[in-house]
């Protein structure tokens, strides 16, 4: 580990509690030299897919360091708490499916173990605050150099906590995919990767297939919208929908000066069509 070692924080904590100082604080104390970066405290509150997605495009990006993400709803639970290795980076938090997609980001697990060694801990760990007491304390000494081996026992990285694959097909004529996430800009990202717009016609018709469509057993789509098949926003007029490559190398939505999300009415989860309009 480089003498300055680096640190990012991903979590659901908010910005209005004390959370997330505590857990700097704790780094500063363990691991005074560390630099911080906060990826973001404004995940969704238990929103492990959301987390999951804006680590995993992240990390990439960052320094080589110790990444420590938390979103967390089964804290105190049987739950484990995991650090893993991989070639660009350590990652520590909760075994969730939370660190799963970034750790693939960063050329794959190479070595994952349970945080079980109470010297490592917090001397008394909440049952509620495992970022504070359990996850920053070994982030820290992660960061200072201390093997990973000595944090707890190894586990099969195949028996980690997954979360489910997100609702991907092709289609005769386009394609459908599940929302992954949505950006502070309201841009719509979807499971599905940037080839699939190859080929594709200057128009596309977009169709979300919404939770309530799917409780009344709805087989079709009944609202939609015809989007350009652009490079960027400003390939669309202002107001209008866009089908466009994001920054992630996935196929997003977007409005040129407006929000995707509003248009579509859709939410991460809901399943959006997207076929050719010729």
């Amino acid at each position: 580990m480089a003498r300055t070692p680096w640190i990012s924080l991903t979590t659901d904590y908010g910005l209005a509690d004390g959370f997330v100082a505590a857990c700097h604080g704790v780094i500063a104390r363990l691991a005074p030299a560390a630099r911080v970066i906060n990826v973001t405290h404004l995940v969704p509150p238990a929103d492990v897919r959301r987390g999951a997605a804006v680590l995993a495009q992240t990390v990439p990006d960052l320094p080589a360091g110790v990444h420590i993400a938390v979103v967390d709803p089964g804290v105190g639970t049987s739950r484990r708490g995991i650090a893993l290795s991989t070639p660009g980076g350590l990652l520590v938090g909760p075994d969730n499916g939370l660190l799963l997609d970034a750790a693939e980001a960063l050329g794959g697990i190479t070595e994952a173990v349970e945080l079980t060694n109470p010297a490592w801990l917090a001397s008394s760990v909440s049952r509620t605050f495992h970022g504070r007491d359990v996850f920053a304390p070994v982030a820290a000494r992660l960061a200072l150099g201390a093997p990973l081996a000595e944090a707890g026992p190894a586990v099969d990285p195949a028996a980690l906590v997954r979360l489910p694959a997100p609702v991907f097909r092709a289609e005769p004529d386009g394609f459908a995919a599940e929302v992954l996430t949505v950006d502070h800009f309201g841009n719509v990202q979807l499971a599905a990767p940037a080839e699939l717009l190859d080929g594709m016609p200057e128009r596309v018709r977009v169709a979300a297939r919404t939770d309530r469509q799917r409780q009344l057993g709805a087989s079709e789509a009944v609202a939609g919208a015809v989007a350009m098949h652009g490079r960027t926003f400003g390939d669309a007029p202002v107001g209008g929908l866009v089908a466009y490559v994001d920054s992630a190398g996935l196929i997003a939505l977007a409005v040129n000066t407006g929000r995707a999300v509003d248009l579509l009415g859709v939410r991460p989860g809901d399943v959006l069509t997207v076929h050719r309009e010729d």
